[in-house]
């Protein structure tokens, strides 16, 4: 069983609702009902201010909102010195009640080389003290392109680990790190004290590993379905001090029935 009934991720697991991005556009509020009916306790929102429509849903149904992937360029490209455009993302969470904030990717021209990542982690770190201020928790999500090593050797999750202040923290997805040719829970543990959510995902076996572009849709596999064991990156979350748990899938030809699938998974039904 992934997750005993005194675990306390089990008691408040979450959905990156990401995963069910289509089925929100047309239907939110009967979406976010599956996704309670379905044993989901909380909703990491994604788009984030951009989000009214899952707010109000969540709250209809009981989902907690405690985190939300948002607009990333307002820190990571902001249009001025203030960061005006992330003040505006942090008054709106506070409204919501969000806790955390989450960086979900960074475009190929913000990546390219290690001094690209030691700009980003800069303005990351400006933000995430404006975050704190108001009581939020800023953290950059990883990928896979971040293993990629850069001139002399260095990735940019070597700029990253090295750059990033105490107040800038990291959501870890297990899926990517595993593409990236890394151990989750290992990574986890190395990381321990500077996680705070974890991205709960399975990969399919035959994928080449490292892989730094694209993978293949089929390569997003229900949670006990692929290759990366569950148990220990929960173990290693509980280790490292990691609030929350989300099951995240991007890509599924039926995401209801995976998200269903994946909980069963994590219940040992």
């Amino acid at each position: 069983m992934a997750l005993a009934k005194d675990n306390a991720y089990r008691k408040n697991i979450g959905l990156q609702l990401y995963t069910l991005r289509n089925e929100i556009a047309k239907d939110t509020a009967g979406t976010l009902k599956a996704v309670a009916e379905a044993g989901y306790k909380q909703g990491e929102m994604y788009g984030f201010p951009k989000a009214d429509g899952m707010v109000k849903a969540a709250k209809d149904v009981g989902l907690a909102l405690n985190s939300s992937h948002f607009e990333w360029d307002s820190v990571v490209n902001p249009k001025d010195a203030g960061m005006s455009d992330f003040m505006k993302t942090l008054e709106a969470a506070k409204k919501v009640g969000l806790k955390h904030l989450v960086i979900p990717y960074l475009a190929d021209k913000d990546r390219k080389t290690a001094d690209d990542y030691k700009r980003v982690a800069e303005n990351c770190n400006k933000a995430a003290v404006k975050a704190k201020e108001a009581g939020i928790q800023l953290a950059y999500h990883n990928h896979a392109f971040e293993f990629e090593k850069k001139e002399g050797g260095v990735t940019g999750f070597d700029v990253f680990i090295k750059e990033f202040s105490p107040d800038m923290k990291f959501e870890v997805d297990a899926f990517w790190i595993k593409v990236g040719g890394q151990d989750p829970g290992a990574f986890i543990k190395k990381l321990k004290g500077r996680v705070t959510q974890v991205h709960l995902k399975d990969l399919k076996e035959g994928l080449t590993l490292p892989h730094f572009a694209s993978v293949p849709k089929d390569a997003f596999q229900e949670l006990g379905d692929g290759i990366i064991p569950t148990e220990p990156i929960l173990e290693a979350a509980a280790e490292a001090g990691v609030e929350h748990c989300h099951v995240e899938q991007d890509q599924s030809p039926d995401p209801l029935a995976s998200i269903r699938q994946s909980m069963k998974y994590l219940k040992g039904l």
